[in-house]
Formats: structure tokens, C-alpha cells, sequence
């Protein structure tokens, strides 16, 4: 399967793209021509991680039947300081509210996003060391 998504220059330093009919600002900091109005291409990679284990882990516990009251995802990257500057390290954080969570549970969903369905994260860890964690509140 093909996936396109099409980015268009929008002046200095930055760009849109479109994906699924959504667009997408980038820009870089002021400090190397941009001027701050969108988001850093690499921290959207970020993101992407975010998004892609997040609807995984979602749609898993709501197959086993285990509600929340809050759900959200700090990733934190440890980024080479060579060019190109890459991330070495990331880690995922799952931090989830809600009364009597079953934690055997949350930590299977984690899993298997993590070791079978996000794509995202197969990818990030053939160049990152990937790690998470999880936090009940």
C-alpha cells in the first residue's frame, strides 16, 4: 500500500502538510530563520508515537472491558548531540486516572501495542532505544 502525504514550502522556514485532508503547520524557531508558527518536524515524530500507541492501548482495553476517567502520553527523547541529531532514547509514559484500574490490564494493553500493533514504534526502535513506562493515579 502506497501512502502519500503532500508538504508545500510556505515561506522561511516553513511548511504545511496534508495528510488525510488535515493540515499540518511546521516551522522552526526564530534562532535559525523560522518564525515559530508550527510545530518542530521531529517532535511531531513524537506525536506520531503518541497517537499511533495511544489509539492502540484505547481500543484494546475497551476489548477488555476496563474504563478510565483520564489517559495521556508524555513521550521524552534523548537526542544526540551530533548532527544529524537523532533520538537515542525514548520513552514512552502512560499515565492513566480512574478508580480501581486493573493494572494487569493496562500493562498487557501496553504490551501489545508496544511488541505487536503500533507501526510507529517498530519503526522509532529500529533506531532508537524505545522504553515506557506506566503511571496510576
Amino acid at each position: 500500500m502506497n501512502i502519500d502525504v503532500k508538504t508545500t514550502w510556505s515561506g522561511k522556514m516553513a511548511f504545511e502538510s496534508n495528510v488525510d485532508g488535515h493540515q499540518i503547520k511546521m516551522d522552526a524557531d526564530a534562532s535559525v530563520g523560522g518564525d515559530d508558527s508550527g510545530a518542530r518536524p521531529k517532535k511531531l515524530l513524537l506525536a506520531g508515537l503518541a497517537g499511533c500507541t495511544g489509539m492502540d492501548v484505547v481500543s484494546i482495553l475497551d476489548k477488555m472491558k476496563v474504563s478510565f476517567d483520564s489517559f495521556e502520553i508524555i513521550t521524552d527523547a534523548v537526542q544526540t548531540e551530533d548532527h544529524p541529531k537523532v533520538y537515542e532514547k525514548i520513552t514512552v509514559t502512560y499515565v492513566f486516572s480512574g478508580k480501581d484500574l486493573p493494572e494487569d490490564k493496562l500493562r498487557r494493553a501496553i504490551e501489545l501495542s508496544q511488541d505487536k500493533y503500533c507501526g510507529v514504534s517498530a519503526m522509532l526502535r529500529k533506531s532508537s532505544e524505545l522504553d515506557w513506562k506506566l503511571v496510576i493515579k
